[in-house]
């Protein structure tokens, strides 16, 4: 049987690329098939499972550890997995939203949202890497569809503009910083659920958050980093810029492009 496509282009409009750059963040219908994610679906939750290393009940963990369980660079462990991290499709939208002529991989995500799963706090995720410009981008690929209930991630629109609270990693007090100053400066929140198929890309430096998943089903959900292929590694100023560096660019020295064996070139306009 013919594995389902992870290739062929998904059309996007100038309408969905302009708002993509003016909002922070777009969310876009049906860029996967439900073939797609009933092959890859299992495989990647089945991987995140096993290589979780998360095993506290949920009431003795800090509130980072309470938003998601969370295992990265699964592309390197398993063959599946790298066919569906190093699809060419979802590469060339991050491309093309960003406007650039070619994006690596900074790498892959699993965040798994258990039943009963708390918050997570509002944060921008470039806080964490040691990367040379805003040429960055998330998609959020969920695994099934997400309802209200089991805490899709809800984006403030513009705030990848704001730069006040980029200093923060994810804790209660970026939750409560961040989302004060995001109704100071009238960022609205789209926190609106997700259809099966549906991904969202965001940049960075947008501001985001995710409710808590009040549901009786773990909520399934993949991300892939992509990054301008140009884009070159900054030394690092914090312990956990430090850390992404040891893991995805150990081999990469400072100032140059991030051309290391952890971080592909994905997708590259012809």
């Amino acid at each position: 049987m013919a594995k389902p496509d992870l290739d062929s282009p998904y059309p996007l409009s100038t309408d969905q690329i302009e708002g993509f750059r003016r909002d922070g963040y777009v969310k876009l219908k049906n860029v996967l098939s439900p073939a797609v994610l009933h092959y890859y679906g299992p495989i990647i939750t089945a991987e995140t499972y096993r290589l979780n290393t998360m095993h506290l009940p949920i009431e003795q963990r800090s509130t980072y550890d309470k938003a998601f369980l969370q295992v990265g660079n699964i592309w390197t462990k398993n063959e599946t997995v790298k066919e569906f991290c190093w699809g060419k499709r979802l590469a060339r939208m991050a491309a093309e939203l960003l406007g650039v002529r070619g994006v690596r991989m900074y790498h892959d995500q699993a965040l798994y949202k258990e039943s009963g799963g708390g918050v997570t706090p509002w944060h921008a995720d470039q806080y964490y890497w040691p990367l040379s410009n805003a040429n960055t981008v998330t998609a959020w690929i969920p695994l099934q569809a997400v309802p209200q209930e089991m805490g899709p991630l809800a984006f403030a629109r513009g705030s990848h503009r704001f730069e006040a609270g980029r200093e923060l990693g994810i804790s209660d007090e970026s939750e409560e910083r961040i989302g004060r100053s995001m109704k100071e400066q009238n960022y609205p929140l789209d926190d609106s659920p997700f259809d099966l198929g549906e991904v969202s890309f965001h940049y960075g430096w947008t501001f985001h958050r995710a409710g808590r998943n009040v549901s009786n089903q773990p909520r399934a959900v993949m991300t892939i980093i992509y990054m301008d292929e140009d884009i070159r590694l900054v030394e690092p100023t914090t312990k956990a810029r430090e850390g992404d560096r040891a893991v995805f660019a150990s081999d990469v020295e400072v100032g140059q492009v991030m051309n290391g064996r952890m971080t592909p070139v994905i997708y590259r306009a012809a």
